[in-house]
């Protein structure tokens, strides 16, 4: 399963959304129903896992954490914490809590990036500039796709 698109929305005045319409038809097409959104590790933004995709990174992250280890137990209690457990209206549309558009600086307008097998959903404001310059971004993506293995 691979999302890809780039997609504005508004969220309404109680904090839902219509999830895009391209991004919905990938999710019926693997017969997922429930998504898992949690704020990104790094960035102010939300990633939506479909649950099948959560489930292999939990599955992952708790093969590295020993259960007698305390920081490893926090870790895994903070990943946990920040998540959500979403599933989307009949008209497609989902919840966004209060807490959730805080930790990302969403007020309103929001774009959703479809990236790999999850779906980040970012402030429109913060996406108006590129991530990267493209002369810095053509550097990295050649060194990225370059290292042999």
């Amino acid at each position: 399963m691979r999302f890809l698109g780039n997609i504005e929305a508004k969220t309404d005045a109680k904090g839902r959304i219509f999830l895009p319409a391209i991004f919905r038809k990938v999710l019926q097409a693997a017969g997922e129903e429930v998504l898992v959104m949690r704020k990104d590790v790094h960035q102010r933004c939300l990633v939506l896992y479909p649950e099948s995709t959560w489930n292999r990174r939990m599955d992952a992250l708790l093969e590295k954490i020993n259960e007698w280890d305390d920081v490893g137990q926090q870790v895994l209690r903070q990943y946990v914490s920040e998540a959500e457990v979403l599933t989307l209206d009949g008209n497609g549309r989902f919840l966004i809590p209060k807490r959730y558009l805080q930790m990302a600086d969403i007020e309103q307008g929001v774009r959703f990036i479809g990236i790999n097998d999850a779906i980040e959903i970012w402030a429109v404001e913060k996406t108006q500039q590129p991530f990267l310059p493209q002369e810095e971004f053509a550097e990295k993506l050649k060194a990225i796709m370059t290292v042999t293995p």
